[in-house]
């Protein structure tokens, strides 16, 4: 069964926009929405003259970039956890094995 869909109203620099959206999905519309307004809001302050849809584009750039040093970030620390655990799994390992050595 599919999930019910209502028509939510964002704005966007002063422009409404009707958007679908299931009923779960609003709430992360309305702050995704919210954050692009803000996003592009800044852009324009930074140049007035730039026509919509430039100051789209570089709202967008702007966030993509966010998004791939933040996923760059995620890796690099997931990269750094699992370098850990692998030296913790080294220790517990010696220390399993000297203790071995001390039963016999």
């Amino acid at each position: 069964m599919a999930e019910e869909v209502d028509t939510v109203t964002i704005s966007i620099l002063g422009r409404d926009y009707q958007i679908s959206c299931p009923p779960s999905e609003e709430e992360g519309l309305r702050k995704s929405a919210k954050y692009l307004d803000k996003q592009m809001e800044g852009v324009k302050s930074r140049g007035s003259t730039l026509a919509f849809e430039k100051v789209a584009i570089m709202a967008a750039l702007n966030i993509s970039h966010e998004l791939l040093q933040k996923s760059q970030q995620a890796a690099d620390s997931e990269h750094t956890s699992l370098d850990k655990i692998k030296k913790l799994q080294d220790k517990i390992d010696l220390a399993l094995q000297a203790s071995r050595q001390i039963e016999i």
